[in-house]
Parts: structure tokens; C-alpha cells; sequence
């Protein structure tokens, strides 16, 4: 049997799916994942610091110019459409077969495919505020603003992204529900992730149910404790899986 088909066959089986994702789900979409050794290298070469550095809270605070040249740069693909394994996730929830998305990716495609419950680790570039009066602002104002520093038109406060940065804390109510939703699954499909980024990685220890599978390209250090270990594209893989319910 293949692996697709045995997926499929979980799946098929399965009352209570949980998907947990990271950037390898985007990648298929055409935005890179900016750890990569590409994103790093462009990073260091066209704005002189790593990507982790300008994602820092304290960059943010320090040098608040250079953190929206990168980010407003390099974090929007205002343009990007779901892929293969947004859509096969959306499918599924729209079956009854998958309970919640958690992802640590922010660029809204998975509820842009259809799917409903979706928790987003790390935030979302769609959602924007202002610090001082909490005012909401669309990602279009803040691309408006490419090359300046972005201000709110009410009270001229600072307009930050509804994301988190390196060295905040992820959302309590957040994880809070994305443990609930794991330690609740018989299925848990982890793909486009290589699990290095804690505390979102740690999720996994919460998961007691019954099928662990991982869906990504290159092997992670959570490979052992899987039932079934797919290195391929996790739209292809998906899309396959889900023929096959």
C-alpha cells in the first residue's frame, strides 16, 4: 500500500483530525520561508542582519525604520493563492475529518481556501493596530506606508502587525486551544514544518491519540515517533491522501 493511500485509509477512519502546520505549507504558494538558507542569505546580504534579528521585538523598539523596510518587504505576499494542501485541509474540514488548522505561518491563506478553524500561532499580516488607541488597520494601509514608517490617522500612534516577534510570548488563549485541540485528536498530521520553533514545537508532547504523521521534505528530529514519515510535497501528498478517503 502507499503512502498516500494509507493516509487516506487513516483518514477515512479517523473522528478526530488535527493539522498542524508550518511554513513548508506556503512554500507551495510561492512565499518563502525566510530560514531558509536563501531567506537568510538575502536577508544578511540586503539589509545586513538576519531575519531573526529584524523579527525581534527589541529591533522593532530600536530600529523601527529598518524593521518595516524588512518586513513590509519581505513578509507580505498580498498576491499569494492556497495551494494544493490548503484546499485538501479545507476539503477535509468541510467533511467532517478535520476539527482545527494550527499553523505558524501569517499569511491567512488557509482560511483564504475555506477552512474555518483556524489557529494562527504567530498572528496574521492581515490583522494591523494601532499601540496607542487599538484602531484596526487592513494589510493595504500598511503596504501604502512601504518605505515609511506607518501611523495611525486617528491619533498618530504607531501601527504595528497583529504578529508575534521574536522574543514575545505566543497568545495564552491561543495555545491554550491548540493544546485542547491536539491532546483531543485521534490523527495528528504535521507537515511543511521541520520543528525547531519553540514553544509552537512542543505542542506535539500533547498529542496521546492513535496516527502521528509527519508530511516534509526533509527528515526533523520528531521522524522516530511517527507511524508513517512522508518526504514529498505536502499538497501532492494531501491532495492523494484525500482521493483516497
Amino acid at each position: 500500500m502507499k503512502d498516500t493511500e494509507r493516509l487516506g485509509q487513516m483518514l477515512r477512519e479517523s473522528s478526530n483530525t488535527v493539522f498542524f502546520g508550518g511554513a513548508g505549507v506556503s512554500t507551495e504558494s510561492n512565499i518563502p520561508d525566510f530560514r531558509s538558507a536563501d531567506g537568510l542569505y538575502r536577508a544578511q546580504q540586503n539589509y545586513g542582519y538576519p531575519p531573526e534579528i529584524m523579527l525581534s521585538h527589541s529591533f522593532f523598539e530600536d530600529r523601527t525604520p529598518d524593521f518595516y523596510n524588512y518586513y513590509l518587504h519581505e513578509l507580505i505576499y498580498k498576491d499569494a493563492q492556497p495551494n494544493q494542501a490548503h484546499l485538501a485541509l479545507a476539503k477535509l474540514e468541510a467533511m467532517g475529518k478535520l476539527r482545527a488548522v494550527i499553523t505558524q505561518n501569517i499569511d491567512g491563506l488557509h482560511q483564504l481556501a475555506g477552512s474555518k478553524n483556524v489557529l494562527e500561532l504567530h498572528g496574521s499580516v492581515l490583522r494591523n493596530y494601532c499601540m496607542n488607541c487599538g484602531l484596526h488597520y487592513s494589510v493595504d494601509f500598511m503596504l501604502e506606508h512601504e518605505g515609511d514608517v506607518p501611523h495611525c490617522l486617528d491619533c498618530g500612534g504607531l501601527v504595528r502587525p497583529d504578529v508575534v516577534l521574536y522574543e514575545e510570548a505566543l497568545d495564552p488563549a491561543t495555545m491554550k486551544a491548540a493544546q485542547k485541540a491536539i491532546s483531543a485528536a485521534d490523527l495528528l498530521l504535521v507537515g511543511g514544518t521541520s520543528l525547531v520553533v519553540y514553544p509552537a514545537a512542543g505542542l506535539l508532547h500533547y498529542f496521546r491519540g492513535r496516527h502521528l504523521v509527519l508530511i516534509n521534505k526533509s527528515e526533523t528530529d520528531f521522524d522516530h515517533r511517527a507511524e508513517l514519515v512522508i518526504h514529498d510535497s505536502i499538497g501532492k501528498t494531501l491532495q492523494e491522501a484525500v482521493n483516497f478517503i
